[in-house]
């Protein structure tokens, strides 16, 4: 599963972020934007409170997807991903960015959560080696995003204080925390009174731990993001200018991709063999219905009444089909060589008699590049912000060394063990 979020732009926490932009992408029928290129493709890169507001959505969606996965896995295939064995004390850690250390506990709430909210709604249940299968599959993927996160939330912080002491670095993270739970306070909790309906904070915390989560976890949740979307807005331009030139050259070098084939409309009077009989028969009634068209005006009452053909149905009108793509060859040919407006002789191919009349045809040709600049300085743009991701991806990993019981998950990382014995999950 990708899913690429549009980049917006922000004045560091100094004026209200425009939040009310609607979002759209796709995957699991979810309404969500979608990162810049991997490897941001599972991090939350929109504005906090949209993140929070599509959280536990997506969570679902990764459940759906780990369930899909687990339908008709081998037990061979199921133990291989099991391997790792996932630690049973919620205290455990898991993961350590930087400095700061991730537990077991941070992420496994909401994976129970999404798997039990799922599961009560699937008539056939997963067997106790499938559901280990989806719970361990939902945990890597949801501790990749909580690293993600993290290294972003940590690089933001570097690139405030640069290369000052420990303490400078403690008050500048104090400051912009205190900031972001205040627009948490503000923004996010009386959406989540409105959302959970609740009317207190205890409410909030119950009804979030239902769904496998709680007040502060969220809160958390929105200072991370918060922090990890302000440093991917300073780092990646949401806007990078693009010249005609570099259109021009890159409409030079796809020109392939734009070419038009040619293309007919048209209707159609057909008799089968199969439907008539014998050829004769056939003849005859293909006959009988050019006539009635020809002196009765219209071809498409005809075909309503009488055509043997698919789209009789509809007037035997055929919309706009491109060269190279019927089955038969002989009418094709036809299609393509007769004037337009103007009835055709009888046409015999293997499956009958047909009588067409070209409504509007196209020529083959390439589309030119006044209709196509927008749509090139788009994908061009897009290139631009991969490519400014790739670089900004390369520098946070020099600069926060991560550590990870799924080392293989992250590129870079280090291989976390776990102190305490492991089991697998259950």
């Amino acid at each position: 599963m990708r899913i690429r979020l549009d980049l917006a732009n922000s004045d560091l926490l100094q004026r209200e972020v425009d939040l009310e932009k609607p979002v759209a992408g796709e995957n699991c029928d979810l309404q969500l934007p979608r990162s810049a290129s991997p490897p941001f493709h599972s991090v939350f890169t929109m504005t906090p409170r949209t993140a929070i507001k599509w959280l536990p959505q997506l969570i679902a969606c990764l459940v759906l997807a780990a369930n899909s996965l687990a339908q008709g896995v081998s037990e061979e295939q199921v133990r291989e991903a099991l391997k790792t064995k996932l630690p049973e004390d919620p205290a455990a850690v898991v993961a350590v960015i930087g400095k700061t250390p991730v537990l077991l506990g941070d992420i496994m709430p909401r994976v129970n959560g999404r798997i039990k909210e799922i599961t009560d709604q699937t008539p056939q249940k997963p067997s106790e080696l499938e559901l280990q299968y989806m719970q361990t599959r939902l945990f890597r993927s949801l501790l990749v995003q909580t690293i993600q996160l993290k290294m972003l939330r940590e690089s933001f912080l570097l690139s405030q204080v640069g290369t000052q002491n420990a303490d400078k670095r403690a008050e500048a993270e104090i400051k912009l925390q205190s900031r972001a739970r205040q627009m948490f306070s503000e923004q996010e909790l009386p959406k989540l009174y409105k959302q959970l309906k609740a009317n207190t904070v205890d409410e909030v915390d119950a009804a979030l731990r239902q769904k496998g989560s709680s007040f502060e976890s969220t809160k958390r949740d929105f200072i991370d993001q918060m922090l990890a979307y302000l440093y991917q807005s300073d780092q990646i331009k949401k806007d990078p200018e693009v010249t005609l030139a570099e259109i021009q050259n890159y409409y030079n070098d796809h020109r392939q991709e734009y070419d038009v084939k040619a293309k007919v409309r048209w209707e159609q009077l057909s008799a089968t063999f199969e439907k008539s009989g014998a050829r004769e028969n056939t003849l005859t009634l293909i006959n009988e219905m050019g006539r009635e068209a020809f002196f009765g005006g219209s071809m498409q009452a005809v075909a309503k009444a009488k055509s043997q053909e698919p789209f009789a149905s509809r007037g035997g009108i055929h919309e706009w089909t491109n060269r190279g793509s019927l089955a038969s060859s002989i009418l094709e040919e036809q299609l393509f060589t007769l004037p337009t407006g103007a009835m055709s002789e009888v046409i015999e191919d293997t499956d009958g008699m047909h009588i067409v009349r070209i409504l509007e045809r196209r020529a083959a040709g390439v589309r030119p590049l006044s209709e196509l600049q927008d749509e090139i300085r788009e994908i061009i743009k897009r290139e631009k912000i991969n490519e400014t991701t790739k670089k900004v991806t390369v520098e946070m990993t020099r600069r926060v060394p991560v550590w990870t019981i799924f080392p293989e998950d992250i590129e870079g990382s280090f291989k976390l063990a776990v102190a305490e014995p492991s089991t697998t999950l259950r």
